[in-house]
C-alpha cells in the first residue's frame, strides 16, 4: 500500500491540487481551493464553494471586522487558518427576516443582550445559532468556512473557482 502525507494548506502557502478520474468523464467534476478562493476575495465577501441542494459550503477570508450578520437557521463556520473571534447578541430591533433563506446583513448594530463571544483557532468550529445577531473580527488575514443555506449574500461563482 502506498505512502500518503496530508498536509493542511494555508492562506500563505497551498497547492491547488488536481483530480484524478478513473473511470468516468472529467467534465462531471470540479473542485476549487478554499484558501486559494479566500486568498482572492474581499474580506468576507461569501463565495460558494460547495452545494448540495439548497445548502452551501462559503470560503471566507476573514480580516478586520465584519458587519453584523443573522439568519433564520442555524449555521456554523470553521476557522481553516488564522484565529477569528465571534460575538454573539441578541437582534434585539434589528429585523431579521423570518422567510429569507442563508445570512443576512443586519440593517444596524443589534442592541439586544450580549451573549458572549467565541475565540476560534485553526480547526475549530462554532454554531452560529438561529436568530442570533452575530459579528466576526480577526487580528490578521484568516479563512474560514460556513455551512449555510443559499441566500442573497453566497456569491455563486463557480466559472471563475472551479478548476477540471
Amino acid at each position: 500500500m502506498g505512502h500518503y502525507t496530508t498536509v493542511m494548506g494555508s492562506l500563505e502557502k497551498f497547492e491547488r491540487g488536481h483530480l484524478s478520474i478513473i473511470d468516468d468523464d472529467p467534465k462531471h467534476y470540479c473542485y476549487s481551493n478554499v484558501f486559494e478562493v479566500a486568498s482572492k476575495s474581499r474580506p468576507y465577501g461569501k463565495i460558494a464553494v460547495a452545494k448540495n441542494l439548497d445548502y452551501v459550503i462559503e470560503a471566507i477570508r476573514a480580516e478586520g471586522t465584519s458587519e453584523w450578520f443573522a439568519a433564520n437557521h442555524d449555521e456554523f463556520v470553521v476557522v481553516m487558518d488564522g484565529e477569528v473571534t465571534i460575538s454573539f447578541v441578541e437582534p434585539g430591533d434589528s429585523v431579521v427576516s423570518r422567510t429569507k433563506d442563508g445570512t443576512q446583513r443586519l440593517s444596524r448594530p443589534p442592541n439586544g443582550k450580549k451573549m458572549g463571544r467565541i475565540h476560534l483557532k485553526r480547526g475549530h468550529q462554532a454554531l452560529l445559532p438561529k436568530g442570533a445577531a452575530y459579528q466576526f473580527s480577526a487580528a490578521g488575514p484568516s479563512v474560514m468556512i460556513q455551512q449555510t443555506i443559499l441566500g442573497d449574500l453566497t456569491q455563486q461563482k463557480w466559472a471563475e473557482i472551479c478548476t477540471h
